[in-house]
This record gives C-alpha cells, structure tokens and sequence, in this order.
C-alpha cells in the first residue's frame, strides 16, 4: 500500500511548513511539473471540446455569497469576512458565483449555448486541523471548475459529454474509478428548500447515468446545497474514498443571479448551469496518482521522463548532448552521471522514470541510444532522432507506459 504523504515527499513533489500552515501544501520543482502537465491537460481536452477559459479573483463580497446562496447554507466551511473599507470581504469557497457573474455581465443570445467557461483556480475552505492530511485534505485548493450556462434541453447532453471527458482523462491517468455515486439531498436543513427543482434536476442525472451504461449507487446527504451531483469516487490504498470528479445539475444559481439569455422569439429565458470538474481538485488528483502507481507516474506525467546513463565520464559531452535534444524536442530528461555510482546503481535509482537512455562507447561513437523501458524491457541502440521521435510520439499521445 502506497501512501502519498510520505511517497510524495520522497520523491520531491510537495511538502509543508508550520510557518505556513497546516492544510497549505507547497509545491517543490517536480511536482510543480506534474501539476502544471496535468493542468495544461485539462486545457486541452477543455479546449477541444469547445470550452472557454476564464480567470476571477480568489476573494468576493459576502454579499456575492449571500446571493448564491453559499453563506446560508455553507459559512461553516468558508474563512471568516475580512473588513477592508468599510466592506466584507471573503475567500472563495467556489467558483460558480464568480462565473455566474462572468455570464451575466454580457447579454447572451440562444445561438451561444451552450456557453462552457472553465477556469482552473484556486479557492479556500476552512478545513478543521484534524482532518487534514498531505494532499487530500487542504484549506487551499486549486480546482478544474466549469460551468455551462445551457438551455433545459441541452443539459442531458452536456452533462453525458462531461461524463466522457472525465473518462477521457481516467485513462490517460491510469485510474480506474471505485464506483458512481447519484449524491441526493437527505435530512435536515442543508438544503434548498424547493422539491420541484429537486425532482427535476435529479431526473435529469438519472437519465443520463442510465443511459451511459454505468453502474451507480444513490446516497442521500451528500448532494451539494443548490443541486445533485454524479460523483466520481476513488480509493486509496487503504480502501478509503474521496470524490474527485464530479457533474451537478443546477437550477437554483441562475434564479439567484438572475440569469437569462435571449430566446428565438425574443423573450428573455433563464439557463441551467451544469458544474462539472474533470480531475477535481489537482491535490486529490496528484495525491491519487501517487498512490494509484506507487510514485511511477504516467510516462506523459512524469517529471523525468528519459534518464540519461552515461556509462563513464567519457560519455558525458554525448549525455549533454542528448540532454539538449531532448529539451529542445519538449521531452523533459535528466542525466546520471558516473559521480551517482556504478552504472546498475543508477539503473535502479532510476527505476521510476518512464525511459531509461544509456550511453556507451559504441552508442557515442555511432550517434545512437539503447533504451531501457521502465517495465525493464530493453531495446537495441537505435539513431537519436529515431528514439526520440518515437518516445515523443506516444507522450503526445498521454501514454501510461512507453512501448518499444
């Protein structure tokens, strides 16, 4: 059983201080790495399915929460306000209010939608110290949002086209969800009090996790204040689950904001928002990879990616040279010198790395490579271009694991 709290630190991906704070994980150069291919992931994949990026600010006026809803039915969770001119304050616990206020400050038309607007950003919860732990539990938290301003009978379809962008990204991260979850209300006053909405919008998710195929499982008292939510869960190691991905159906917002677009036949309609996150927050997806694949990240993840191994210093002016190549082809490598130890030291030290690339006499004197896989399987010396052409092909391509 992995754990990334303690895998994650030895492998120079985050780590903490007292003097910043409990729950205020920070980001060493490797894991800065990982996190930010990760997030220039989800870009793309957003990008290509037709969503538009946004920034807001990580702090709004209490009264940007009053409206959403968020401080009647969520302050318990939120920092405290701060005064700074005679006006309150607040770090964000969501990001949907700022984007329902990003839609409403243009007029929208019926032809737009649906609108997706996404935004990888940060926002705050004021966890209790004793739940918090490495990257799963954070007071900061920076998160793959969106939402997507549509009309009612786009929202199935919206909400089924999210469903396969998480798919997307499951696999090219390797993790296989524990199970689906139909998060429903349940007792007490958590809640918005509006039955017909409440019908309405679970009906809808109902519909498209029938329709997919997907087996899922209903619980109440874990849907979001305004709306359900499909859930993806995940486990640890030790069988323990946590929600990272998730789709929400949300009829609720667009009243309080006052949301409309313009219709076909003039009059103003108001839109649903659909909330979904692709890999949640990049904590809990990083923490996940950690733990799902023991530290060896997907090839196209990996903060090393091919580890040079010149046999003796002879070879360093060729490892240097690759190591050039290698970045001006995008491909993120690293060398192991002979000063590290014998060359099968550095062989195993660099077990974890997705490609190996060893430099020998003969290889130096022919402008050649011999690779060796990180599932040990070893490839004959091959021209440089070759090798990484080859390996870049499939990075592009998010493999898990490199072939030969």
């Amino acid at each position: 059983m992995h754990d990334h709290r303690r895998l994650g630190r030895e492998l120079g991906l985050f780590d903490t201080d007292p003097l910043i704070g409990a729950g205020l994980p920070f980001w060493l150069p490797d894991g800065a790495t990982v996190r930010h291919t990760l997030e220039e992931y989800v870009r793309t994949a957003e990008r290509r399915a037709g969503y538009r990026h946004v920034y807001s600010p990580v702090l709004g006026k209490r009264e940007l929460y009053e409206i959403s809803g968020h401080w009647s039915h969520y302050s318990d969770d939120m920092f405290p306000p701060m005064e700074l001119g005679g006006e309150r304050f607040v770090l964000r616990p969501s990001l949907c209010p700022h984007h329902a206020v990003v839609f409403r400050s243009r007029a929208h038309s019926y032809r737009e939608l649906p609108l997706r607007m996404a935004e990888l950003g940060a926002m705050y919860r004021s966890e209790p110290s004793g739940v918090l732990g490495g990257l799963t539990r954070v007071r900061s938290i920076q998160l793959n949002d969106a939402h997507i301003f549509c009309t009612p009978d786009q929202v199935a379809d919206e909400a089924r086209a999210a469903l396969e962008l998480i798919g997307g990204a499951y696999r090219a991260m390797g993790i296989t969800p524990a199970r689906y979850r139909l998060s429903l209300p349940g007792p007490g006053g958590k809640y918005v009090d509006d039955p017909a909405m409440w019908r309405r919008s679970t009906s809808v998710l109902r519909e498209v996790l029938d329709g997919s195929g997907l087996p899922y499982e209903a619980a109440e008292g874990e849907a979001a204040f305004y709306g359900p939510k499909i859930d993806v869960q995940v486990a640890d190691g030790a069988g323990r689950e946590s929600t990272l991905s998730t789709v929400q159906v949300d009829f609720h917002q667009p009243v309080r904001f006052d949301l409309h677009y313009t219709g076909p036949d003039g009059a103003k309609h108001r839109p649903v928002m659909v909330h979904r996150s692709v890999i949640g927050s990049v904590e809990r997806a990083v923490a996940q990879l950690v733990e799902v694949h023991g530290g060896a990240l997907p090839a196209w993840l990996a903060p090393t990616q091919l580890v040079i191994l010149p046999v003796s210093d002879a070879e360093l002016p060729e490892a240097e040279a690759l190591a050039r190549r290698c970045a001006d082809s995008g491909l993120r490598a690293g060398i192991a010198g002979p000063d590290r130890g014998t060359l099968g030291a550095r062989v195993r030290e660099a077990r974890l790395a997705p490609c190996q690339a060893v430099v020998g006499p003969r290889e130096a004197a022919g402008g050649e490579v011999a690779l060796r896989l990180r599932d040990g399987t070893r490839l004959e010396p091959r021209p440089v271009a070759e090798a990484l052409a080859g390996i870049t092909a499939q990075l592009d391509a998010y493999a898990v694991e490199l072939r030969g």
